[in-house]
């Protein structure tokens, strides 16, 4: 970011599924975006998935108007040098999260401030790991993050105030509304959808009711957008365990551990929307 364009420089680790999700706003939105991936196959398919979901969101009718910003892979955090914010959308696991963070740190600027993606572990937790626990604070954007226009800000016990404006530029840059939400396993959203999501494909499991039964029943009656089992395809099943793994293991709460369906789902491969198949039968791989 510069006088001559304030728009923020952002950087992206991870090219999964929110990965991807998190850039295609960013340069529909005019942000250029370094999107960094380790592994070689994900890194050469991200260019193409991303332009499948900058037509998706043409077609939606959410794109800005703008021109696509520049997108540029690496495969190093070296790649990040310039960043004003990075955010970090890898996999849901506290260990590798502070890896790729602490890595990040001393590669960017001091005043660069670290965004962690994560669904479900606490800032703090995070933060007590990093050489530089003011710089992070945690942003969870939703999939797909360029139709949904609101994110969950989570402002650590440390997080400096540069840190939390400068995120707060990107996401006007961005287009997007932040709530302030209290620290803790699961935030708001985790907290509450990801075990409602348990139980919903328990019922499933004891064969009370169907898949489509149950996410029917949520939509008519209770007003719920797509249904709980619908929108664990679109979390990714593999990813919706994981964050469950890490509410039970930081609550204690017994309605948090992944129910035998959920995992037998994802021992199958059957992950959701980017694997073709979940709850539901998918035609089209997203990503």
């Amino acid at each position: 970011m510069t006088e001559e364009d304030p728009t923020p420089r952002l950087a992206v680790l991870g090219a999964g599924v929110m990965g991807v999700s998190i850039t295609t706003l960013a340069l529909e939105h005019g942000v250029r975006v370094v999107l960094v991936e380790t592994d070689p196959a994900k890194r050469a398919d991200a260019p193409a998935r991303i332009e499948r979901e900058l037509r998706t969101a043409q077609l939606m009718g959410v794109r800005s108007g703008k021109p696509s910003a520049e997108l540029v892979t690496g495969a190093s955090v070296a790649d990040c040098a310039d960043a004003d914010v990075v955010i970090e959308a890898i996999t849901e696991d506290a260990g590798l999260k502070i890896a790729a963070l602490t890595e990040v740190s001393h590669t960017v600027d001091e005043d660069t401030a670290l965004v962690t993606n994560t669904s479900s572990i606490p800032v703090d937790e995070l933060a007590a790991k990093l050489p530089r626990p003011e710089a992070l604070l945690g942003v969870h954007f939703m999939n797909p993050s360029y139709l949904i226009r609101t994110v969950e800000v989570i402002r650590g016990s440390r997080t400096s105030s540069r840190a939390a404006d400068s995120v707060g530029r990107l996401l006007t840059a961005l287009g997007r509304r932040g709530v302030f939400v209290g620290d803790g396993p699961g935030f708001v959203t985790s907290r509450v959808l990801h075990r409602m999501i348990n139980d919903a494909a328990r019922v499933v499991q004891e064969g009370r009711a169907s898949a489509e039964d149950v996410d029917t029943l949520m939509q008519d009656c209770l007003g719920h957008r797509t249904g709980p089992l619908r929108t664990a395809d679109l979390i990714g099943i593999d990813n919706l365990v994981d964050s469950l793994r890490v509410l039970h293991e930081r609550t204690g709460d017994e309605g948090c551990r992944p129910c035998e369906l959920l995992l037998r789902k994802v021992a199958a491969g059957e992950h959701g929307r980017k694997s073709g198949k979940g709850f539901y039968t998918y035609t089209g791989v997203l990503s």
